[in-house]
This record gives C-alpha cells, sequence and structure tokens, in this order.
C-alpha cells in the first residue's frame, strides 16, 4: 500500500453490491477521515460465496475505480469481508508449559497455545479466520485477558475460533487478486459492521449485530468485550424482492422498487393500496396484500436468527439487545418487529469512529464496509492467520519472479 500510514481501505463483497471506503489517516490523531467512497453492482456470488470470479473481481474493480476517482489514491491492498453459511464459530481451549518459573509470557507463546488450543479442532478443509482469546490462566491463575510479560510455567487459553471453508476463502481471495487488490486481513461481515456500530459498553454488557444483507443475515453476538458466536443465514432482502415478485405477478425491478418505498414490517391496518411510478409505467398493488408476503419472509428470517441466538444461549438474554445492520434494516417498522420477534430491545446501527461526510455513508448498508476500513486502520484486526497465510503467498510470489529472472539471465 502507497503511504501505508495515511490511508485505510475496506470492500465488503456482497452478494449483490460490493462497496470500498478509503479512509486517510491523521498522522497526529490516528483517526480516519473518508476520502473515497464507491459500490458497484455484483454478479457471480450465491448467498454470500464466489460461483463465477469474473463477476466479483469486475464488480471490486468498479467500486474501487469510483473510490480511487474520489479520493486520488490508488489501492493495490485492503482488508475485505468474507460471508456464506460455511462460516463455523467453535469454542477451542487448550494448554502448554512454558518454561522455568522465572519464564516470562512472549508473543511465540500466544502463537504456540492459539495452535494447540486448535489443533484438531477445527477440520483440514476450513482454514481459522480468526482466534478471538477469552481467557488466559496462568499456574492456576484465572481470567488473565492478557498474559504478556507475566510470569508462569503452564498457560492455558479459552478461546473462540471463527473458520471459513478453504475454497470458499480461496476464490474470494483470487476474485480480489483478480482486480490488483492484496487481502490485508479477511474478516466476516457481521463482525465488520460490528466493529463500525457497537460502543465498548454494549460489548461488554452483552449485544447481538444483526447484519441483514441483499442475500445473507450475519449474526454476531458479542459479551465481556469479545466474540462470543458467530452465524451467517442463507437469507436476505432480496428473498423479500423475490416473493412480492412472485405473489404480485410483477418484475423483480418493480418488486424491489416498491419493497424499499412501500413495504412495511409491521402490518398496516389500512388497506387502500399504493401506486409507483415505474419506467413511465404506473402500477398499483394491495397494501394487504404486500404486508402479507413480506411478513412472511421476515418471520422466517427471524425464526432462523432465534436459532442461532439459542444455539448460542443467549436467546433473551442480552442486555443490550441487538443492533440491525445492512440494507434491509431500511425496511420500515423493522425495529418494532424485531423487538416482537426476538423479545429484544432493539435499534438501528449508526456508524463512528471516522471523519468526512460522503453521501449515503451513514445508511445502515455502509456499517460492514466503515468497519472494514477501521479494521484496516488498526493494523488488519486480529487475523493473524490470513496475514500468515498473505505472506507466505507473497513470498512464493517473489521466488517465483526470481527464479524467472534467474533463468532469463541463464538463457
Amino acid at each position: 500500500m502507497q503511504e501505508n500510514s495515511r490511508y485505510a481501505v475496506g470492500i465488503d463483497i456482497g452478494t449483490t453490491t460490493v462497496r470500498c471506503v478509503v479512509g486517510h489517516i491523521d498522522a497526529t490523531t490516528g483517526a480516519p477521515t473518508i476520502v473515497g467512497v464507491g459500490s458497484a453492482p455484483n454478479t457471480g456470488m450465491r448467498k454470500g460465496t464466489v460461483v463465477n470470479l469474473a463477476g466479483p473481481a469486475q464488480a471490486i474493480d468498479d467500486a474501487l475505480g469510483e473510490a480511487e476517482r474520489m479520493s486520488g489514491y490508488q489501492v493495490d491492498s485492503a482488508t475485505i469481508s468474507i460471508n456464506g453459511a460455511h462460516i463455523m464459530s467453535t469454542h477451542a481451549d487448550g494448554m502448554i508449559a512454558v518454561g522455568s518459573a522465572d519464564h516470562e509470557i512472549v508473543h511465540d507463546d500466544i502463537m504456540r497455545i492459539e495452535e494447540v488450543a486448535t489443533l484438531g479442532k477445527i477440520p483440514a478443509n476450513r482454514e481459522i479466520l480468526e482466534v478471538v482469546p477469552h481467557a488466559y490462566k496462568l499456574d492456576g491463575q484465572d481470567n488473565i485477558k492478557d498474559p504478556l510479560g507475566m510470569t508462569g510455567t503452564r498457560l492455558e487459553i479459552d478461546a473462540h475460533v471463527v473458520s471459513a471453508l478453504a475454497p470458499h476463502l480461496t476464490n474470494l481471495q483470487k476474485a480480489a487478486e483478480s482486480a490488483k487488490v492484496l487481502p490485508h486481513a479477511i474478516i466476516v461481515s457481521g463482525v465488520a459492521a460490528a466493529r463500525a456500530v457497537l460502543s465498548e459498553q454494549q460489548l461488554e454488557n452483552g449485544v447481538a449485530l444483526i447484519d441483514i444483507g441483499g442475500a445473507t443475515t450475519n449474526v454476531a453476538i458479542y459479551e465481556e468485550g469479545d466474540l462470543q458466536f458467530a452465524a451467517v443465514i442463507p437469507l436476505g432482502g432480496i428473498n423479500i424482492t423475490n416473493d412480492l415478485a412472485i405473489g404480485l405477478k410483477t418484475d423483480p425491478e418493480v418488486a424491489e422498487k416498491l419493497k424499499l418505498e412501500h413495504a412495511s414490517a409491521m402490518t398496516r391496518s389500512e388497506s387502500s393500496g399504493v401506486t409507483l411510478k415505474y419506467e413511465g409505467e404506473m402500477y398499483s398493488f394491495s397494501t394487504t396484500d404486500i404486508d402479507e408476503i413480506v411478513e412472511a419472509r421476515l418471520e422466517e428470517i427471524f425464526d432462523a436468527i432465534t436459532l442461532e441466538l439459542k444455539r448460542a444461549g443467549r436467546a433473551g438474554k442480552l442486555p443490550n439487545g441487538i443492533v440491525l445492520t445492512g440494507g434491509t434494516a431500511q425496511l420500515k417498522g423493522i425495529v418494532e418487529y424485531a423487538k416482537e420477534a426476538l423479545g429484544l430491545a432493539a435499534r438501528i446501527g449508526k456508524p463512528t469512529g471516522y471523519g468526512g461526510v460522503a453521501d449515503d455513508i451513514e445508511k445502515p448498508q455502509f456499517a460492514t464496509v466503515l468497519g472494514l476500513m477501521l479494521i484496516d486502520a488498526d493494523g488488519g484486526g486480529a487475523n493473524k492467520h490470513a496475514e500468515h497465510k498473505n505472506a507466505k503467498a507473497s513470498l512464493s510470489q517473489a521466488s517465483g519472479m526470481i527464479s524467472r529472472l534467474m533463468s532469463r539471465f541463464r538463457a
């Protein structure tokens, strides 16, 4: 990255849309100011996973081009998002002997215990995206948050591991590299959105981030300051659009406009109907029909969310309730619906932690890309595994170039 200390870039590779944000990092405060924003429609992805490399590669290139023109900055690396129902959340623990009684815990010990904790817990066809340490134990002392510099002989860890299927991760990296972007780190969409909209108090007390995107819904649960659970549901706003198109016998483009302008999550008492204009034609629909179709699909999505909260043991037990992000969070009445469906406090997430003003940037669908940019500004977050893999890939590319150069001289 050119002038790495001065810029941070996030790219949200969504199923329906790719978004990019470029932030300029203040040398004194370290706070990012948004200087470039771009978005482009995406094809070649299905429910968060790549099914055709050319589509996402082109969408990344288009979104980047727009952000580059606005910022005047040439982007060649970024923190990117990963999505899809293949994302898995697992508990892990482990123990290692670290040396004599006067041994000080160093970074190598932390890396070693993370490897021991994940060994055999994650299937061979999966790649670890993040290891989140909940607590360490050193020679019997419990609930240590950071053991670095402490002295002891026996170190234990209680951690949370987020992983993805290796082929899906590789295809995402290839799509980014096709657009000439090297991923600094790869972060689950819901985790990235949480970085942008959740406060320290919410993270500590207990909160669920629900990111309802185009084709997927991310659930990320936080408590005691750490990620406790992550899951991706293969349902989103596009399912509501398709249901409206089928149920009302209209085109998907008309159904999308209808959803954005006239649909409501809460059933309405009036049945006067709505009228909208699309490409010069007028369309009329019954309010009752719209409400019935939207409610049926929302019920399915929120039943799936409830199931994930139960799997995590947090259903109805989060003091700070849920925070909604993603494009579908713009649906009228969604907050009231969420309160009723989940029995928890609910609100729309508002991104913070950055300066600068750009069109639409405060809308809930930009939470993930803003979170990615903020993680990039922090140095790529905790994604040491992805960084290590990228370093190996860069080394391999460099050695390949040297070999080709040497063979040219020998010839």
